[in-house]
């Protein structure tokens, strides 16, 4: 399944209009498109408020709906080190998972969509919060899923390593993994997907293009948000090389590999213009020939 993810709607890089951002929530709906990803983090606010826009206005049930939880945005809080996004509110996220906070958080992302419920919760990048994640954020998770609140419990991450341990730790439903499940970065593959397949966790993929280097290999290109190094640059246009030998544009491969492993039940890409969804969904249902992926592997 091809889901839409809206970090690039809140403004990841580059400024997004709101009627651009509504266009394209519209065009995926009509393009067959029924899982949707967001967080507040994305655009701080912004993302959420634009596919509510869109998404109050379609059949409730026939559409999973997914956020986050783990920052509260609040004005007066200093920049979070590292975020890239632009036009943004003028608020800034603060990491809290605590059981109290993560209500609170559940509460004002349902009052930026618009909408009544939220179908999957994630606990969103909690790289240095282990403890809390579980003891605070997985405790009010848990609740809400126990009381129907909620449909599914998740947590999101560029990591695969504390996903492991989340797997092995408490009762998941499913697992956002950002970037390492692709042509290019495949550490999750060796633990964190084996592991969800035996205790039937679902894998969403996301980042399948690492931030852009699987879709245009060219200097200058991001891996994992940054620059990208020269010699990862040259690993991804020797696949690039493979995919066009093949009659394969890279896209379609790295779009269509996630789904290859059977843990993984979505793939999820960001855009931020109708023609980049329209491309992203052609790439997604072009035919790709079994010798592309064999070599591959």
């Amino acid at each position: 399944m091809l889901g839409l993810g809206s970090a690039p709607l809140g403004g990841l890089f580059e400024a997004v209009s709101d009627d651009e951002a509504h266009r394209v929530v519209e065009a995926a709906w009509n393009a067959g498109i029924r899982f949707f990803d967001t967080a507040p983090l994305y655009g701080h606010g912004l993302a959420e408020r634009r596919f509510g826009a869109v998404l109050r206005n379609k059949p409730r049930d026939e559409f999973v709906l997914a956020t986050k939880v783990g920052r509260l945005l609040r004005a007066g809080a200093p920049p979070e080190a590292g975020q890239a996004y632009v036009g943004v509110p003028p608020v800034n996220p603060v990491f809290d998972f605590s059981y109290d906070g993560v209500m609170r958080s559940v509460e004002e992302s349902l009052e930026r969509l618009g909408l009544d419920r939220i179908d999957v919760l994630h606990i969103h990048d909690p790289d240095d919060h282990y403890e809390e994640a579980l003891s605070g954020a997985y405790r009010a998770l848990d609740r809400l899923r126990a009381d129907g609140t909620i449909g599914a419990v998740g947590a999101g991450m560029n990591q695969s390593e504390m996903l492991v341990r989340f797997a092995r730790a408490a009762k998941f439903d499913c697992f956002l993994l950002a970037g390492r499940h692709t042509l290019l970065d495949r550490t999750g593959d060796r633990e964190l997907l084996p592991l969800c397949l035996e205790r039937g966790i679902a894998i969403i993929a996301g980042g399948v293009f690492n931030s852009g280097i699987l879709a245009n290999p060219k200097p200058g290109a991001k891996f994992n948000y940054l620059d990208a190094p020269a010699a990862l640059i040259g690993r991804a246009q020797q696949i690039a090389a493979t995919c066009a030998r093949h009659g394969v544009d890279i896209k379609a491969a790295a779009i269509q590999f996630p789904l290859r492993h059977p843990a993984v039940a979505t793939v999820l890409t960001g855009c931020r213009s109708v023609r980049e969804l329209e491309e992203n969904v052609r790439m997604f249902e072009t035919p790709v020939p079994d010798e592309l992926w064999e070599v591959l592997g």
